[in-house]
């Protein structure tokens, strides 16, 4: 049977971030699909004064995604891949339900086992001290995140060394030109600590080059999940990229992906 790689999103992006992987995987002859969590990609609305992903979460995100997999999972087995925050979207669905997956994939991306806060400062991450630059509205007022991606400047250096120094400026502005402006603040801690979905067999794949997901948070997730369910370990295995870099140039994510 073949299988079916369903692909996650991580904050502020849609599913065009993985166009060029979905190309790849398919014409090695394996299906693939990226979903849009609500609120992303064609959905994305900005109503007047507020935003469209006020009071969205977890548990949307799991409606969301949960159905595109059982659908897939009719015709064979079904991978559910997710980068950066899609990891947690990963975990909860794998939480939900194990049954369906025949393996969760982490791209250097968030798989909690403790409280997302005490995760907070493991390694040095260039993005951090560039979201206030970006904020665009008040995330409180707002119920959301809200950003206004910069095409030149100082904070667009600053994004260009944290998410894609593997690349070009043009490529980053490319890449930025497709992603949405509002996130959702709403995460369910419970939902996205690793649980049920343990028993799912589970893949890292670390960005060596990611600065803004750091290996040092990367091997914490590993080392933590690796802890709580040491018959369940992580398979891990490294690709040298930034944090979307591979998404550009999937070859190489493509080749472990179909090895796994």
């Amino acid at each position: 049977m073949i299988t079916t790689f369903v692909l996650v999103h991580g904050a502020f992006c849609n599913a065009a971030a993985w166009s060029p992987l979905v190309r790849e995987l398919t014409l090695r002859g394996h299906r693939a699909l990226a979903v849009d969590l609500p609120g992303h990609g064609p959905t994305a609305r900005i109503p007047d004064g507020g935003s469209a992903l006020a009071g969205v979460g977890t548990a949307d995100d799991v409606a969301a995604v949960t159905p595109v997999v059982e659908r897939a999972a009719r015709n064979g087995p079904v991978v559910l891949v997710g980068t950066s925050r899609g990891g947690l979207t990963v975990t909860a669905v794998a939480n939900a339900r194990p049954d369906l997956l025949a393996r969760a994939v982490y791209v250097s991306a968030w798989c909690c086992t403790a409280p997302r806060a005490s995760y907070e400062g493991v390694g040095e991450s260039l993005l951090d001290p560039l979201v206030g630059g970006l904020l665009a509205a008040d995330p409180v007022a707002l119920g959301a995140l809200r950003v206004a991606w910069p095409t030149a400047g100082a904070t667009f250096d600053g994004l260009h060394r944290a998410l894609l120094a593997d690349g070009t400026p043009d490529e980053l502005r490319g890449y930025l030109a497709t992603m949405d402006t509002d996130e959702s603040l709403h995460i369910d801690e419970d939902a996205v600590r690793l649980g049920a979905g343990a028993a799912v067999p589970r893949t890292f794949v670390r960005l060596t080059e990611d600065r803004a997901l750091p290996p040092a948070l990367q091997d914490r997730f590993v080392a933590d999940a690796d802890a709580a369910f040491p018959d369940h370990p992580f398979d891990v295995h490294d690709l040298r990229s930034s944090h979307i870099g591979f998404q550009l140039r999937p070859d190489g994510l493509a080749d472990l992906l179909t090895g796994a």
